[in-house]
């Protein structure tokens, strides 16, 4: 498994969503997500649909994936 393949899978689940992917030993990733579709979910359930995306890679060809999800909005009020 690959950050590109990986990326592909949750933009193709999340249409819309900005994603990143980051990791070298291919079983370890970590993930920015930004989606409109996130928007009045707790982290948990933004996890959730995120991992929804990669069905059953996780827990098997992905081992780890750290995650950071957030709304346009509040990737705004962060800056850049």
């Amino acid at each position: 498994m690959d950050a590109a393949s990986i990326q592909a899978l949750i933009e193709q689940g999340l249409p819309g969503a900005s994603v990143s992917v980051r990791g070298d030993d291919g079983v370890h990733f970590e993930a920015d997500v930004v989606a409109s579709q996130f928007t009045g979910k707790l982290p948990l359930a933004r996890h959730r649909m995120v991992y929804a995306t990669l069905g059953e890679l996780m827990g098997g060809a992905i081992h780890a994936l750290a995650l950071k999800t957030l709304t346009p909005e509040e990737r705004s009020a962060r800056g850049p």
